[in-house]
């Protein structure tokens, strides 16, 4: 059944809202967010949810939001996976992307999402398969099944909000998130400048630096310490690989988050001290 045409006009008018809130967020320089002991307490860290509703629950109750005025939540990898319609088999990812909009909607200076390679592929039609399926096509029926004639003005109002997210977030006490890091970073050249300036939309449609960055899968120490280096971090936390067990620890330098597993890990960091990998490790926690 397609949705009213007043929660069509509403879902189109709060992806705008949260574009507008990710390009105002505070503390948002370029295409980074910083993130101090001024502007919260702690940060609420996640990997990838790839439509995991449970889990995407989960992640907003221990959050609380509501009640603690001062924590930040850093959310990332929604889009392709999770239920379907049984109609027509489409994606349903599409509705956590929305209630993650919501949320940025009303907490506009502490939920952050990240954008990762899923939501780049959706944003410039690069074809994803998996499991002889086309993740996009999937994607896209999901938007049909729910919105009708009006799939693509809602869709227009989607990649909008994605093509706003914020490429890192950066914590005080050495600690920067992203989606991934770029491959053969010791060997190859990258542009750090894309974090920071004003990204020409056709950069999307490249296979330039952003690409690099939320397609790489490049976990030898070398690649690894050259980008610490690069962003002057201690500890680098992504989503982008499955991780059996909720996260993996690489090489010294990188942690990784998966939500979207029944082993889904988080982890909770305070803005007010340094970190290393070690102590980053010692507070991940598994969501239930």
């Amino acid at each position: 059944m397609v949705a009213s045409p007043k929660y069509i006009e509403n879902t189109i008018a709060l992806f705008r809202k949260a574009a507008d809130a990710n390009l105002a967020t505070s503390g948002r320089v370029g295409n980074m967010i910083n993130i101090g002991p001024e502007s919260g307490d702690d940060v609420v860290l996640t990997g990838d949810l790839h439509g995991h509703r449970r889990n995407f629950n989960l992640i907003r109750r221990i959050a609380s939001l509501k009640t603690l005025p001062r924590r930040h939540l850093v959310m990332q990898e929604v889009c392709h996976g999770g239920p379907t319609y049984p109609q027509n088999g489409g994606c349903m990812s599409h509705a956590i992307l929305e209630d993650i909009a919501r949320l940025k909607v009303r907490y506009p200076d502490r939920v952050h999402f990240l954008l990762g390679n899923h939501e780049l592929a959706e944003v410039t039609d690069y074809p994803i398969q998996k499991n002889r399926q086309m993740l996009n096509v999937l994607f896209h029926l999901g938007l049909e099944q729910m919105y009708g004639p009006e799939t693509e003005r809602v869709r227009e109002a989607l990649l909008g909000f994605l093509g706003t997210c914020p490429l890192a977030v950066r914590i005080a006490g050495g600690v920067f998130v992203c989606h991934s890091i770029p491959e053969r970073l010791d060997k190859r050249p990258f542009d750090q400048a894309i974090f920071l300036r004003p990204l020409n939309p056709l950069e999307f449609y490249e296979r330039g630096d952003i690409f690099r960055m939320v397609w790489g899968r490049d976990y030898r120490p070398e690649n690894a310490r050259a980008f610490a280096e690069l962003m002057k971090a201690r500890v680098l936390i992504h989503g982008h690989e499955p991780c059996p067990d909720g996260f993996s620890v690489p090489n010294p330098h990188q942690v990784i988050l998966d939500c979207c597993g029944d082993q889904a890990c988080y982890v909770v960091l305070s803005t007010d001290r340094e970190w290393t990998q070690a102590e980053v490790v010692q507070q991940i926690q598994r969501l239930g």
